[in-house]
């Protein structure tokens, strides 16, 4: 069995979780027996038995790939439409549903609501998200599969040590990420603070002014670029006092598997994904739009770290890649 990967924006332009997603997933199927490829367009001889979209797939490719015998199983990410009011999803899902019936086929393909239905198999990493397809898009339940991300075997392998009194996140500084609003929270809350990541442009005026609330606040604030080493990234999580994650949105946080992997104390926005994956086991932050209601919850699980509970455990990305070899059988070995 033949199996490719394709995407629709290249890592260069955009770095984060789908690119470990989708590097780490094709490592860990590769030591399974797995044959993994990257869809390249401009080669012709290529034949795979299974292409594995990242992200929605396009219909015209969809119903293409079908007509050549090759199987499409998709993975698409929905952090965004996860956080919307029930009133907009539930308008949202009946637009989808007439425009499904009553628009042109040109305007369907380029809206791709039916690439769910389309598919031979729909993944999605939680399982709100895999709810979210079946009732706004309409995908068959019997075609959908949860397989959440995993996380790399030296952050469960890292020795443990005692935790200094840092918080730290691990993400892009991005507005999405709520990375300078709680920097601003944390200076109120006087609780210290450390960001691991880089931005998508050294110029991006979010970056600029997180800089400089950084500089003027060096006792609190600390700001050490992206960390390419994951031993010592692991070793960041065994050290730290927790591990903050107050995005807007999320799918399945993989900054946050890698904290729980190393038993570092959570504290999330409380959104359906974080409920969905990590329950009662992390601490969460119910107003995050609010510096100073973050900085009391900031406050509070700052003082609750060192006693709090091990988040639930995740899995490894062999694990996923397990459960995907099965997902690409069964589509291969369907009529």
């Amino acid at each position: 069995m033949k199996v490719f990967f394709d995407h629709s924006l290249p890592f260069f332009l955009a770095h984060g979780g789908v690119q470990v997603q989708i590097e780490q997933t094709k490592n860990a199927l590769e030591k399974t027996g797995v044959s993994v490829d990257y869809v390249r367009w401009w080669e012709a001889a290529q034949a795979p038995d299974v292409i594995h979209y990242f992200g929605r797939t396009p219909e015209p490719y969809i119903s293409m790939a079908h007509q050549k015998g090759i199987k499409i199983v998709t993975s698409d990410l929905h952090g965004g439409l996860g956080v919307r009011a029930p009133l907009a999803r539930a308008v949202q899902k009946n637009v989808t549903r007439l425009g499904q019936k009553f628009l042109p086929e040109f305007l369907r393909w380029r809206f791709g609501w039916n690439a769910y239905k389309m598919s031979d198999a729909c993944v999605s990493v939680t399982p709100w998200e895999s709810r979210l397809i079946q009732e706004i898009f309409g995908a068959p339940r019997e075609k959908c599969h949860v397989v959440p991300n995993g996380v790399e075997d030296v952050f469960f392998d890292s020795p443990e040590t005692a935790r200094d009194e840092w918080l730290v996140t691990t993400a892009s500084i991005l507005p999405v990420k709520r990375i300078l609003e709680t920097a601003r929270a944390a200076v109120l809350a006087k609780t210290p603070y450390r960001v691991i990541g880089k931005p998508f442009s050294e110029t991006d005026a979010y970056y600029l002014s997180f800089l400089a609330l950084a500089r003027a606040n060096p006792g609190l604030l600390r700001y050490d670029g992206s960390c390419a080493d994951r031993a010592e990234l692991a070793a960041i999580y065994r050290k730290a006092r927790g591990f903050v994650m107050l995005s807007r949105w999320e799918s399945l946080s993989i900054s946050a598997l890698e904290a729980a992997a190393c038993k570092c104390p959570i504290l999330l926005s409380r959104l359906p994904w974080a409920e969905s994956v990590f329950g009662d086991t992390v601490s969460y932050c119910s107003d995050c739009d609010s510096d100073a209601s973050v900085s009391q919850s900031l406050r509070a699980f700052y003082d609750a770290a060192p006693t709090a509970a091990s988040p639930v455990k995740p899995q490894r990305w062999l694990d996923v890649a397990v459960s995907l070899q099965k997902i690409y059988t069964s589509v291969c070995s369907a009529a």
